[in-house]
């Protein structure tokens, strides 16, 4: 027989269950990263739907370029062959200082780290979430792509990546309240952590005190400090300096190198091999390490997609 009542759980006794569900859950995502392998799968389910959602953008691109007159292209040709020829002497000045640079390093019998290769994504969402700034590329674990990995741009440091999935990767730019960088000052050398405070704040140099040597227009680069960004890539700029009475530390603002709002293309930082000549008398310098210094060096290898598979 089919009973008259049914005695179920209340709304307010179901909505309570919810909220705790999401709370445990909540706590179990952000602390214990229990579900990070869940979200990598998602995002590889929902990889082709970003790819569907950034084709209209990619077709009025294509579409826009297709029909440039012909004089604006001829300028464009012009112009970027005067940009490649200022280039080449810019390489060449580069390619002789750090074969002067590994020479000096060689007579000290130390070892020296060529330049980082990198590897060429494409933007293929935004996270539009105002407390996070993430952007998502469609390079992912099957190119390499591994947790950590440096951001750039053609101006300098974007961010690094935060998580991968198989044919695409979450990356968290400089600006993320939750992601600081080591960095130190180009002019004298200090070293300082630089944190972000939004997409629309500046970002906040941390803890330096008040006689701290920092001026406006200082530009800071990675120090290589924690192993994650290499040595000597662009941060920033120190915009504004203050020193508030009663607080222990400076405040100082740093507006990013990077154009984290419109790159489209950014960077994916390889890194470079370490080579060690093994010389243990400064004045022991073999001819074939004499031949090899002498050889040009390439300032930077950009990594196709064919060579990030292997």
């Amino acid at each position: 027989m089919k009973p008259l009542f049914t005695h179920t759980p209340s709304l307010n006794t179901r909505m309570l269950l919810a909220v705790v569900a999401s709370v445990l859950l909540y706590f179990l995502d952000t602390r214990l990263d229990y579900f990070k392998p869940v979200r990598a799968t998602l995002s590889t389910v929902v990889y082709p739907v970003q790819k569907l959602a950034s084709m209209p953008d990619d077709f009025v691109t294509w579409f826009s370029e297709l029909f440039q007159g012909h004089q604006q292209l001829r300028e464009k040709i012009m112009t970027l062959e005067a940009q490649n020829l200022t280039n080449s002497v810019r390489m060449q000045k580069m390619q002789a200082l750090e074969s002067e640079n590994m020479r000096l390093r060689e007579l000290l019998g130390s070892s020296f780290r060529l330049q980082e290769r990198v590897q060429v994504a494409e933007l293929l969402s935004v996270d539009l979430d105002p407390f996070y700034q993430h952007v998502i590329i469609d390079k992912g674990e099957s190119f390499g792509v591994y947790e950590g990995q440096p951001v750039l741009d053609s101006l300098g440091v974007m961010g690094q990546v935060a998580e991968v999935s198989q044919f695409s990767s979450r990356v968290v730019l400089l600006t993320d309240p939750s992601h600081s960088i080591p960095v130190q000052i180009v002019r004298n050398g200090l070293r300082a952590v630089v944190t972000g405070r939004g997409l629309s704040e500046a970002l906040q140099m941390e803890f330096l005190p008040h006689n701290a040597d920092v001026r406006v227009g200082d530009m800071l680069v990675t120090s290589g400090l924690g192993g994650r960004f290499p040595v000597g890539y662009p941060v920033g700029t120190v915009t504004a300096v203050d020193f508030p009475q009663g607080k222990s530390f400076a405040e100082i603002a740093v507006a990013p190198a990077a154009r984290l709002s419109t790159s489209r293309e950014v960077m994916l930082v390889l890194p470079g091999e370490k080579i060690d000549f093994g010389i243990t008398s400064p004045l022991q310098i073999e001819e074939d390490d004499l031949q090899r210094l002498e050889e040009p060096l390439a300032i930077d290898e950009v990594v196709t997609p064919a060579e990030g598979n292997d």
